[in-house]
């Protein structure tokens, strides 16, 4: 137990020196189109996982795979601040402090720039290894909706891979070039154990929750205006209905203590959701099984503000 308090109090510390003020931006792709990304700079890959360059291919200024990182920074054509593919070439990125999911609207945008728009396919991955297909983007299009090859809106995805689809090959920057991958339906996910939160088949608190819940408002807060979903979750033992409202409890908790920390005038919106053991992560059939079923999730989502804004 005290090592699994060790363990969240170590993690939530380095996503607060990790994170650091972010505002929803709006992005310039060109001199007159532009991308909101509601979360700001979070919400771009920060790692890359693997670069295998394409035949024929860029010229090695253009072959730096680092300049797909971060928040956009394209210039011009001449100056590298991108990355070339080279033909049938593919990076891989990797989302290292959030994720991204299949929400309402659009949920990934792919910056690719410079005088050609070059064809790629886009596959995604929850762990690195599983890979779904995600869409291509060609023409100019560089916006993937999830939503249209059919992908789970329950899953949390953290990896992109983008394989150049050899249109444009005859150049110093062959292949696709990619300035920066954003999450515009970005997601924060944190799961506790609930041995972390609460004593035994409570819903009050512990008193060591109070630093935990602490460093989480921390975290928070570097995201100005956003929506903090809390979900609460058991194991199956005992009857349902009382699981049930033992987990819209312990969510209601958390709720109360996260809007006292974050104080009355905070730009949030607050959702719950109360699953009991309707939502199991393992078998209900080993202590450890059950210390995994029996957990709070909190996400932190793109603002209400944002989903209405694209319904209209």
């Amino acid at each position: 137990m005290r090592f699994l308090f060790l363990f969240w109090t170590i993690l939530l510390s380095t996503f607060v020196n990790d994170l650091y003020s972010q505002n929803a931006t709006i992005y310039k792709i060109n001199r007159h189109e532009s991308v909101y990304i509601p979360l700001g700079e979070i919400s771009f890959a920060d790692s890359i996982v693997a670069f295998n360059i394409g035949k024929p291919v860029p010229f090695k200024k253009y072959s730096d795979s680092s300049q797909a990182l971060n928040a956009p920074n394209y210039i011009s054509y001449d100056v590298p601040n991108y990355v070339s593919l080279g033909c049938k070439g593919n990076l891989t990125v990797a989302f290292t402090d959030n994720g991204f999911m299949n929400l309402k609207g659009n949920d990934l945008y792919i910056f690719e720039v410079g005088p050609s728009k070059e064809a790629a396919k886009i596959e995604i991955s929850e762990n690195g290894d599983d890979w779904i297909f995600a869409g291509n983007i060609t023409g100019g299009k560089s916006i993937i909706d999830l939503e249209d090859q059919n992908i789970s809106s329950e899953k949390v995805f953290y990896f992109v891979k983008i394989t150049d689809q050899k249109k444009v090959c005859n150049s110093k920057t062959a292949g696709a070039d990619i300035d920066a991958v954003g999450a515009i339906n970005c997601v924060i996910k944190i799961t506790f154990n609930t041995e972390l939160l609460f004593d035994f088949d409570k819903y009050e608190l512990k008193p060591s929750a109070d630093i935990i819940l602490q460093k989480l408002s921390e975290t928070i807060q570097k995201v100005k205006n956003a929506t903090i979903l809390i979900e609460g979750h058991t194991d199956s033992d005992g009857k349902g209905a009382y699981n049930l409202t033992l987990s819209q409890k312990r969510c209601l908790s958390v709720e109360k203590e996260l809007k006292f920390l974050l104080g009355e005038k905070a730009s949030y919106d607050y959702k719950l959701a109360s699953y009991g053991e309707n939502k199991p992560k393992a078998l209900n059939n080993t202590k450890d099984n059950k210390q995994l079923n029996r957990r709070v999730e909190i996400i932190i989502l793109p603002p209400q503000s944002y989903y209405k804004s694209i319904n209209n």
